[in-house]
């Protein structure tokens, strides 16, 4: 063979890689959503490193999409965010065996190349076309020359079926009962893997509105999302609005918005948390406002540290939240917190803070009152708060409610993104008085009227540069 001809042979072997290349590319589906199809939301939840991570969505938001693709990158080793492993073992968890063949083994399918796919055990159907039938487990080729192997379970079998396995992990598709969930927890625990969810809140407020989506727990491994209809920029717009038009309200909060439905409703629907909740970052000490506390004893006492920017934008960078201690404790918290952020003290090294006028009551138990006991401590308790329920609710409805945020909550505030989250009305047109400790001081701080204060000309450039920083982040959102 000579020259001329080895170099034909070269040529056509590359172009039969490209021609390949190219049908892969046209024909695999995972490639395509790596590439081009996923949206912020699904990237937001494939990147974080939490084990137990949920995505509460709307119908056609994307949320089973990310769920299916998650589980395809575990089995195959090709996960973009994570230390990948090799011979994977997980689980795939639907209501039932027909959600089952015609939602999540879809899509996993339809995410799998079949030149990937070493067999197929089926429940029922033809091996030929697993499509048609209901899969027992799918074993794919590894990136790192093992097997991996998704099983297909459904949530109606019981707890039963549930037990004896080791898996690096389980999705959910849809809610699942807790018994099920529990179960699913003990079955990744000896591999360390994870656990997720994708569900559209169909049900109320269930054990997981509780547990997951408010994490009442404070497990710190608990993480969710929610997406919408507008999140998922394939849709249509004039199917959206057609479709929220068809819908009675408290449908369109949970088959658009993906959000939980019971009772009379959230008090701050207003509220986003990829909108409202930021990563803390170094707050310039000129932005030191006040200090916000709602007593307790027995129940939680809740304490939050708030700055204002020139602009009067709010913004809650810490806090302190803690239940049946003594009101030294509290204040050695309270201090302990002042000191890690230099906020400012009087001439006398004191603290100065708004409280519930309630403390100012003496009981029966005690000659002396809450404030008198933290002046005591050395922080100065002004009780002349306004309690006005409805003004103050709709004081904080308005700040959640503009765009660029006019008040912001560090992440690090846990507590009290919980009870914003979870904050409803009850049958007597107030709000439920159970976890709103957070609520009502939050409240008393916006009443309070605060005013900006104005930085020196040459500290101007430092606050615009985390005022931008927000307001870019806001309209990437």
């Amino acid at each position: 063979m000579d020259k001329k001809d080895k170099m034909r042979e070269l040529i056509g072997r590359i172009r039969e890689i490209e021609s390949l290349q190219r049908f892969r590319a046209e024909h695999d589906k995972l490639a395509s959503y790596n590439r081009e199809k996923v949206h912020l939301k699904q990237m937001e939840f494939h990147r974080c490193l939490k084990r137990n991570r949920w995505v509460f969505g709307g119908n056609r938001s994307g949320k089973t999409e990310c769920g299916a693709v998650e589980a395809v990158w575990w089995v195959l080793g090709i996960h973009p965010f994570r230390k990948n492993r090799r011979d994977v073992c997980g689980w795939v968890v639907s209501p039932t065996y027909e959600v089952q063949r015609e939602v999540s083994q879809s899509k996993i399918l339809s995410y799998l190349r079949p030149d990937l796919i070493l067999d197929v055990t089926m429940q029922s159907g033809r091996k030929s076309s697993p499509e048609g039938g209901v899969i027992d487990y799918i074993t794919v080729r590894n990136a790192f020359g093992g097997t991996s192997r998704i099983g297909f379970k459904s949530a109606d079998q019981g707890r039963e079926k549930f037990q004896g396995a080791s898996l690096d992990f389980v999705w959910f598709d849809e809610e699942p009962p807790r018994d099920v969930y529990q179960e699913c927890l003990m079955r990744v625990m000896d591999r360390k893997g994870d656990v997720w969810g994708t569900m559209t809140p169909l049900k109320g407020r269930t054990w997981v509105y509780d547990e997951i989506y408010l994490n009442k727990r404070a497990n710190p491994e608990v993480w969710s999302v929610t997406m919408e209809w507008a999140d998922n920029p394939y849709l249509d717009p004039a199917e959206i609005a057609l479709l929220t038009s068809a819908f009675d309200s408290e449908t369109v909060e949970s088959r658009r918005f993906g959000k939980f439905g019971d009772g009379g409703g959230l008090v701050y629907p207003e509220f986003d948390e990829s909108v409202h909740v930021v990563d803390p970052f170094p707050v310039p000490p000129d932005w030191y406002d006040t200090i916000s506390i709602d007593p307790g004893l027995h129940n939680p006492l809740s304490c939050h540290f708030y700055a204002i920017d020139p602009d009067g934008n709010v913004y809650v960078i810490a806090e302190h939240y803690e239940s049946g201690r003594d009101v030294d404790y509290h204040a050695e918290a309270i201090f302990r917190i002042a000191d890690r952020l230099g906020w400012h003290r009087d001439a006398k090294g004191r603290l100065r803070c708004i409280i519930d006028s309630a403390a100012k009551q003496r009981t029966l138990s005690s000659l002396r009152s809450v404030s008198d006991l933290f002046y005591d401590k050395g922080i100065l308790c002004d009780t002349s708060v306004d309690k006005d329920l409805w003004s103050g609710i709709a004081r904080v409805k308005e700040r959640f409610k503009a765009r660029p945020p006019r008040i912001v909550i560090f992440r690090n505030c846990v507590n009290m993104i919980r009870e914003i989250k979870g904050y409803s009305w009850g049958n007597e047109d107030a709000p439920i008085k159970q976890d709103d400790h957070a609520m009502d001081e939050l409240r008393y701080y916006l009443m309070s009227k605060p005013k900006p204060h104005p930085l020196p000309a040459a500290e101007e450039s430092i606050q615009a540069k985390y005022k931008n920083k927000l307001i870019r982040k806001s309209g990437r959102r």
